[in-house]
């Protein structure tokens, strides 16, 4: 493979990471001298930040939950409340962040407790949008271990409205996803649901 001659008339290593070479690029055209000391390395560090960051792009959130165990006769909601959670908006690439709460009734299985905060992590790790998480939650519950129902509540603050556009720090958005005895008409399990979240 032969070495590439950027617009910026620099040689490209072919060996080099594609995305570092690319944020080099991106580095000239919004006026930086790319090549200055502060920014010389920051392609690769940006390279090495986004395959973590992105990484659950090539995860599947169902195998995350992994194996279920019997619910010995457990049928009363079982919560994960406060599951901080780090995520880049697909929109505009920039961070939005919060806590994750999550609520489900077993139907004869169970996961463990901290395959909660493991699927969160798989989720917010791949261009997102906070509704999508919400749901994608909810989803994988459902498909994995069937429950009678299952909620979840994203809360976060995103980089989008504080940094720029409306500029407006502080603002938090709220999403649910209900399904279910959750999503029932009556309401009964997703009030008890708020309720417990406010004892904690």
């Amino acid at each position: 493979m032969e070495a590439v001659k950027s617009s910026s008339n620099k040689v490209f290593n072919p060996t080099v990471d594609p995305i570092e070479e690319h944020f080099y690029e991106v580095i000239k055209l919004i006026g930086e001298d790319a090549d200055r000391e502060g920014l010389k390395e920051t392609p690769k560090r940006i390279a090495k930040m986004y395959r973590e960051i992105f990484s659950g792009i090539h995860e599947n959130p169902a195998d995350v939950i992994g194996k279920t165990f019997p619910a010995e006769g457990t049928n009363d909601i079982v919560i994960v409340q406060d599951i901080p959670f780090y995520s880049m908006c697909e929109h505009h690439f920039v961070p939005f962040f919060g806590k994750v709460h999550i609520g489900y009734i077993p139907d004869g299985r169970i996961v463990g407790l901290s395959k909660f905060a493991r699927l969160v992590e798989i989720l917010s790790r791949r261009p997102q949008v906070q509704e999508r998480i919400t749901n994608q939650i909810v989803d994988t519950l459902e498909e994995v271990i069937k429950p009678i129902g299952s909620i979840a509540i994203v809360e976060a603050e995103h980089m989008c409205m504080t940094m720029r556009g409306i500029k407006k720090p502080g603002s938090k958005t709220r999403t649910i996803a209900r399904r279910g005895v959750f999503d029932s008409k009556d309401g009964v399990q997703e009030e008890r649901f708020f309720r417990l979240l406010e004892k904690q």
